[in-house]
């Protein structure tokens, strides 16, 4: 009998050391990791079942005589290479909190550098083995400014959802878009000034040879961007350079499907002539000498360009003429925008400021837009400018864009609209549901945003759209168990879904308003 319980306890223990030591080798792959470049090493989350890496470099520093070109391979290193910080931020202003957007939103103070090409990897995987859907995260800033390491672009959340999330840097302003004949001309693709796009290539061509050491899918990544994230998304769904790269995307707030307002994009030509003017006005006579000046000088010198252009290479065309031709790359698709994105700074206009400046705008047509845009007081007025300002910067162009696609793609489409004023204090209170108000809700992040009185609702809806994300990432679709019903968008209905205290899948309300501007922009 004693024997038979020493047995037992001999087996008992062996099996438990079977267990630790499986368990130590499931782990041990992303002790360190190898990727293009060399191997890395990265930290974990407290609890130990995310293990992130910051920092990753996807291409050579773009400096020196690599400024202004296309992102190279990545220089090798030796031994283990520590990925436990964000890399540095695009060259940018320094990051200061102006209207609905307090420090939250912005990328950290230091570092801000040229040398800037570096992702960010949260993987819950245990084995490299999996093969779990990726996310990758473009951030917005008016291409201007912007970075990964901003706190509400954390992936932790995401990743214990089951989601590989990859955030990525990219050029911005005068960096990231810049044209000139010169740099046409000793480009090999006979093309300048999309940088910043061509870094997000870049950065995309990495996860498809790398994410499989992460336990990643590189044959099911999501694309997904706020603002000019989400230009860049629509941008990248028309490139012929990113066929194989993605299979779907989510765009919040942002498209270029309509050619007026901040849809509009330069020529090649056009970007270049702006960088021989800016060329002539800083004195400067060759892209030489522009290369030696530095970064942060370059940065001070008002005039470069910023933002994608039609170069030819990276858009052969006009993205609604890419469309139009069914060139783009198919995707599933989640688009929507804010109930607020309309951000109006100063003092509201009056009445009789709104229908005068209206009537100069559109002429004729202006009083028919007054029966969408009301302004039969102060008060009206004031709503009615924020109302137009969100539906003709943004409303229309990723309104468009689920229209196109639901024509002409087999692939589904979900249309949403994000509707709850964030609970606030003092002057956030005027800002309702801003631009990139919806961003920590989608990615379950509330909790890095500190300013706010969050509400037992506000984490509902956080729960149910971060679900609707994940759900989406992985399969396409966003419905799933104890979530409410989000019915692909179709022109005939226009159900799309209203993300507020109550979720529910609704016709797009001010659809009207909509379809008026974007019959104009057509004349």
């Amino acid at each position: 009998m004693n024997n038979k319980i020493k047995i037992s306890f001999a087996a008992l223990f062996t099996v438990s050391l079977a267990v630790v030591s499986f368990a130590f080798v499931v782990n041990k792959p992303f002790d360190t990791v190898t990727v293009e470049g060399g191997i890395i090493s990265g930290t974990a989350n407290p609890s130990g079942d995310i293990h992130i890496f910051k920092g990753i470099p996807f291409a050579a520093p773009p400096v020196g005589d690599l400024r202004w070109k296309a992102p190279q391979p990545v220089v090798p290193w030796q031994g283990i290479k520590k990925c436990d910080a964000f890399g540095p931020s695009p060259m940018q202003g320094n990051p200061v909190p102006f209207g609905p957007w307090s420090k939250e939103y912005l990328i950290p103070k230091e570092p801000i550098s040229e040398d800037c090409l570096y992702l960010n990897v949260w993987t819950g995987a245990n084995s490299a083995k999996e093969k779990r859907p990726v996310l990758v995260w473009i951030y917005g800033g008016g291409f201007v400014s912007g970075g990964s390491g901003v706190p509400i672009y954390d992936g932790e959340a995401m990743a214990k959802k089951g989601i590989i999330f990859v955030s990525i840097n990219y050029r911005v302003g005068i960096f990231g878009f810049f044209a000139l004949p010169e740099l046409t001309k000793e480009s090999p693709y006979n093309a300048s000034g999309n940088y910043g796009l061509l870094d997000q290539i870049a950065a995309l061509k990495w996860v498809k040879n790398n994410i499989a050491a992460f336990g990643g899918d590189p044959n099911n990544v999501t694309i997904a961007g706020q603002s000019a994230g989400s230009m860049s998304v629509n941008c990248l769904v028309a490139s012929p350079l990113c066929k194989g790269l993605f299979k779907r995307a989510i765009a919040e707030s942002g498209a270029s499907l309509i050619t007026s307002g901040i849809g509009k994009m330069q020529t090649l030509h056009e970007a270049e002539q702006q960088g021989v003017a800016f060329e002539k006005k800083i004195n400067v006579n060759s892209l030489a000498d522009l290369r030696k000046i530095p970064a942060d000088e370059l940065l001070k010198k008002p005039g470069g360009r910023s933002g994608p252009i039609i170069d030819g290479y990276v858009l052969p065309e006009s993205i609604p003429a890419i469309f139009a031709k069914g060139k783009q790359n198919q995707v599933d698709l989640i688009t929507g925008w804010n109930q607020d994105d309309g951000v109006v700074f100063g003092k509201p206009q009056t009445a009789d400021e709104f229908k005068k400046n209206l009537r100069q705008q559109y002429g004729d047509d202006a009083q028919k837009l007054l029966s969408f845009y009301p302004a039969k007081t102060d008060a009206e007025a004031a709503l009615s400018e924020k109302r137009i300002l969100r539906d003709e910067e943004f409303g229309i162009q990723n309104y468009t864009w689920a229209n196109v696609h639901s024509k002409e793609s087999s692939h589904p489409v979900y249309l949403y609209r994000f509707a709850r004023k964030l609970p606030a204090t003092g002057d956030y209170v005027k800002y309702g549901a801003f631009h990139t108000g919806e961003v920590a809700y989608a990615y379950d992040n509330l909790r890095f945003v500190n300013r706010c009185p969050w509400q037992p609702v506000d984490y509902a809806l956080q729960k149910t759209m971060s679900s609707f994300w994940a759900n989406f990432i992985a399969t396409g679709n966003p419905n799933g168990k104890g979530l409410p019903e989000w019915p692909a968008y179709k022109t005939m209905d226009k159900m799309t879904m209203i993300l507020d205290e109550h979720p529910e899948a609704k016709p797009l309300p001010g659809k009207e308003g909509l379809d008026f501007l974007i019959s104009l922009d057509k004349k």
